[in-house]
């Protein structure tokens, strides 16, 4: 069985791109070194091209964080040995994972008397009336 490697060295597209993929993996890594803890879980260092680093930022606001660390986040980045003369931030919003449905809460037996009888004191009231509809919910 050939090696992987082996494969990407016969293909001129595939050795570029596994050379893209290195690239990418490489600023990611240190990106992830610099940038402050806050911010590592909601950015994302991207290509970098004609010495410009792109790096994606899930929202407006920690776009705006990162804009305002730029000249010392560019200075760590050029210590590092990445060979940056600017940072690049876009947004780029992650879909949101799916809502959980939530359980329909119910009330004891106890709890909807007790309701209940509220309810009949202040009957006539806004407030009665809604005590007894809540009591309802057994």
């Amino acid at each position: 069985m050939r090696r992987i490697s082996a494969l990407f060295t016969g293909n001129t597209e595939l050795a570029a791109l596994s050379g893209k993929a290195r690239d990418l993996s490489i600023s990611q890594q240190i990106w992830s070194a610099i940038v402050p803890d806050p911010l590592k879980k909601f950015t994302q260092a991207g290509t970098i091209n004609h010495k410009r680093l792109t790096v994606y930022a899930d929202n407006g606001t920690v776009a705006a964080k990162v804009k305002l660390l730029l000249p010392s986040l560019l200075t760590k980045l050029q210590k590092q040995g990445l060979e940056v003369t600017s940072i690049r931030v876009q947004v780029q919003v992650q879909s949101s994972p799916p809502k959980s449905q939530k359980t329909p809460r119910k009330l004891s037996p106890y709890a909807a008397s007790r309701l209940e009888e509220m309810a009949r004191e202040l009957d006539g009231s806004a407030l009665g009336e809604a005590l007894g509809k809540l009591s309802r919910h057994v």
